[in-house]
């Protein structure tokens, strides 16, 4: 599902909102995430699961295509564990 798909099936669900608010909405809740993971933050919705971010050391890496070394910097990458709820709903067990 992509963000404007989300943003159809939230305002057919809730006909009484307007589509222009709902996406503001949805786009207000991805930038609280997105700006509290930019701050280091780890961000829980309960029963879906925890967004947060890990660091990447720095680290010597290898070209594929010539096999050359190559330097890697440090980097933080953004790192999503699910929830128990989810996990289960996934599995035929919810």
């Amino acid at each position: 599902m992509i963000r404007s798909e989300l943003i159809q099936k939230i305002a057919d669900e809730n006909p009484h909102l307007y589509q222009r608010d709902v996406e503001r909405i949805v786009n207000t809740i991805f930038d609280e995430i997105t700006d509290a993971m930019a701050r280091g933050e780890r961000v829980e919705l309960r029963g879906f699961g925890a967004f947060s971010v890990k660091k990447r050391d720095a680290r010597v890496g290898r070209n594929p295509r010539t096999g050359e070394s190559v330097s890697v910097e440090e980097k933080h990458v953004p790192f999503f564990k699910t929830g128990k709820l989810l996990r289960d709903r996934l599995n035929g067990r919810g």
